[in-house]
């Protein structure tokens, strides 16, 4: 009786997988290497840039990785760091480092659907007007929502799909660059120029959060196993979607730091591969903002739902949609 009822509770609720978790947890801390251009700038050259994303990672990422792991597999419920923080303080600093992170998640959440417009607007100038602009940005919202709202493995697949479709035009982009690298222009640096301050903050912004995917843990299939192999992968998928562009970037172009910041990625493609590729990176950014966004819904649903089911909120928040595949209909059921 139990087996068939562990096996009724998979069929109702699918369990996430290792890829669908590693694409998660990939746009829980990166969405690609968009926003990784000012670290060339801020580092005074590329040496500094390629230095802090191959150290970086093994002093404050892979840690921090590494714990999720221990802790996640240690607590494989919903609800992650708020669980860790009650075990550990009791429940009051739990509730307080539910509640702050959950807000923080949710007032960062708010940005990227107007990012995803703010890159559109560039090929459709609709979209600076306000009688647009509105009407798409709680359309965007709405329709991510409701994609959220139907189940988290189809979130999963869907974060593979955007974090393929986003990181193929750097892969096509390292690839056309290797006849034009020049490797002697990875080691210029010029220590004058580096904003340290600048350069510290672009590299902890990049390279951090791994701990959100904690929220999923209860969502997962076989946590014990598929956290840290998820982990893993999200680290090496983070760390070579920096390292590619940039290799490709600062080794194939004779480009200026002062002219690295934000959105030059765009640029480098034009240069390297022509207008089509610059076009497609414009595109895969776009695009990796609501990617963005449905990771950091999910893992602030997920963490609700967690908090409610330890007692810390309302029984609503533990409410989930339920597909039974055996019938042609949906419905809510109540999880205590």
């Amino acid at each position: 009786m139990g087996k068939e009822e562990d096996k009724n509770d998979t069929t109702v609720n699918p369990k996430l997988t290792l890829v669908p978790l590693i694409a998660l947890i990939f746009y829980e801390v990166s969405g690609g290497p968009f926003g990784v251009e000012d670290s060339v700038k801020a580092g005074g050259g590329p040496l500094l840039s390629l230095l802090g994303f191959l150290v970086f990672p093994l002093i404050w990422s892979v840690p921090e990785a590494l714990i999720t792991a221990e802790l996640a597999t240690s607590f494989p419920e919903n609800g992650g760091y708020v669980l860790w923080i009650s075990a550990a303080f009791g429940p009051f600093w739990g509730f307080q480092e539910g509640f702050w992170k959950w807000f923080s998640g949710v007032m960062d959440n708010a940005l990227y659907p107007l990012l995803f417009l703010d890159y559109l607007k560039h090929s459709l100038p609709i979209f600076n007007h306000g009688i647009a602009r509105i009407p798409a940005l709680l359309g965007i919202t709405a329709s991510l929502t409701y994609l959220n709202y139907r189940g988290l493995h189809i979130v999963g697949f869907s974060a593979v799909v955007l974090a393929v479709f986003s990181l193929s035009p750097f892969v096509v982009m390292g690839v056309l660059s290797v006849p034009r690298i020049r490797p002697k222009q990875w080691f210029v640096v010029n220590f004058k120029n580096v904003n340290w301050r600048g350069y510290f903050n672009s590299m902890f912004w990049n390279l951090n959060y791994w701990d959100k995917a904690s929220t999923l843990a209860g969502e997962v299939e076989n946590p014990s196993r598929t956290f840290p192999k998820a982990l893993l992968g999200g680290v090496v998928l983070v760390v070579c979607s920096y390292l590619i562009p940039l290799l490709a970037g600062t080794g194939a172009l004779d480009s200026e730091p002062s002219e690295w910041s934000d959105g030059y990625f765009a640029e480098v493609g034009m240069l390297i591969g022509g207008f089509w590729l610059k076009w497609w990176i414009q595109a895969a950014s776009a695009m990796s903002n609501m990617g963005l966004f449905e990771a950091e819904m999910s893992s602030d649903a997920f963490q609700l739902l967690g908090m409610s089911e330890i007692g810390m909120l309302p029984a609503i928040f533990s409410s989930r949609l339920v597909i039974f595949p055996s019938s042609s209909f949906l419905t809510n059921e109540e999880f205590m």
